[in-house]
């Protein structure tokens, strides 16, 4: 198996006593897409936000989407070469940190910026796409996303549009 399609994932917890032990040490492929334009792997999920530290559920085992109603999901993304994602928009806050590569964000409006590696983009429930111009390199980006309300344009929610 190709080594850069692996992702590790270091889990803590608590003994019987409540000292602290690690519970997960794992690595795992990341999966294409459907759409075929990034590769995808999920490492955790809570299923609310303030977050359960209780929970003994395996994160990574919840059923998420992009994102996962009143929870929060961090996955690691491999935006591919010539690659450019579908215009979207969730309600949640995501917090994207760029760790390899260079990625075009670019908004409804036509606006757009290139982030590269240790750029960190905060993306508050707006329309957007990310684009991979590169021929030849992949784009990591780690992604943190937590539920949040809707943005409202003089008092009405903009609805979400997922890809």
């Amino acid at each position: 198996m190709d080594e850069t399609k692996l992702t590790r994932r270091v889990v803590t917890g608590h003994n019987d006593d409540g000292q602290a032990v690690f519970v997960a040490d794992n690595e795992f492929p990341l999966i294409t897409i459907p759409s075929g334009d990034a590769d995808f792997a999920l490492i955790w999920t809570t299923a609310a936000v303030p977050a359960d530290n209780n929970d003994a559920v395996d994160g990574r085992n919840r059923d998420a989407a992009l994102t996962i109603k009143a929870g929060s999901v961090i996955r690691v993304v491999d935006l591919l070469p010539n690659s450019c994602s579908p215009m979207h928009r969730t309600n949640s806050i995501d917090y994207g940190i760029i760790l390899t590569g260079h990625v075009e964000l670019e908004l409804d409006s036509g606006e757009k910026r290139l982030l590269g590696p240790g750029d960190i983009a905060v993306q508050r429930g707006t329309m957007h796409l990310w684009r991979n111009l590169s021929a030849t390199e992949v784009c990591r980006v780690v992604w943190v996303l937590i539920q949040a309300e809707p943005y409202r344009l003089r008092g009405v929610p903009l609805p979400e549009l997922h890809p």
